[in-house]
């Protein structure tokens, strides 16, 4: 009987662009595949946290971990082989789309690892798709390789076009100097007013006369 649901354990139509044979070959390859590929990995998930959630669907034969290949660090991905067929799908069916580091992990049939497929293969060294995400994810790192690069040429344009001046510019030195001696306005003023005063208590003969008798007393 037909069925609307396609089943969980059926491949994605991804092809590895690596891959050598003709697609009869790959789908004979993934008929007979031991081999997950798992991927949208934290960058800090451990292959210790890999086997304690993958193991629960048959034993594991190894798991190799994704490297940058400039840093040799986790880029977020792993191959994961299993002994039998059989558990790989039941992985598919039971554990793909689950949470492992408070992520989303995505499993699919492998046609199978070959030495050098565990390092990223983008230009930075990382998986292609994290070098063209747009949003912040801490879990791989942050911005995307894009990204952080649009973001370090904001901040030293904000830099150059905001910040205070904090030292003077060379060749103003003695301008800046000679600004600086300069009496205010105020200053001035307040000097012209006090010698104003003092030629009206001059002026003033009373004022003198209160001076005299202070002194005589």
């Amino acid at each position: 009987m037909a069925s609307i649901v396609q089943p969980l354990c059926v491949p994605s139509s991804y092809k590895d662009q690596q891959y050598q044979g003709t697609s009869t070959q790959l789908a004979r390859d993934l008929a007979n595949s031991t081999t997950l590929y798992v991927g949208n990995l934290s960058f800090y998930t451990t292959e210790e946290q890999i086997y304690e959630l993958f193991s629960k669907c048959g034993e594991i034969k190894r798991i190799i971990m994704g490297l940058d290949r400039n840093t040799k660090t986790p880029c977020g991905f792993c191959f994961v082989e299993y002994y039998h067929h059989r558990d790989a799908l039941d992985c598919m069916k039971y554990i793909n789309s689950s949470k492992l580091d408070e992520r989303i992990v995505r499993s699919d049939l492998d046609h199978g690892y070959r030495e050098g497929r565990q390092f990223g293969r983008g230009r930075s060294g990382g998986q292609v798709r994290d070098e063209y995400r747009q949003e912040y994810d801490p879990g791989r790192g942050g911005w995307g390789h894009v990204r952080a690069q649009q973001e370090a040429e904001r901040e030293r344009q904000q830099k150059a076009n905001y910040e205070a001046i904090t030292t003077i510019p060379a060749g103003a030195d003695q301008d800046y100097k000679d600004r600086k001696e300069e009496p205010t306005k105020r200053s001035r003023e307040d000097d012209e007013n006090e010698e104003e005063d003092e030629g009206k208590a001059r002026a003033n003969p009373r004022f003198r006369e209160d001076k005299e008798d202070e002194e005589d007393a």
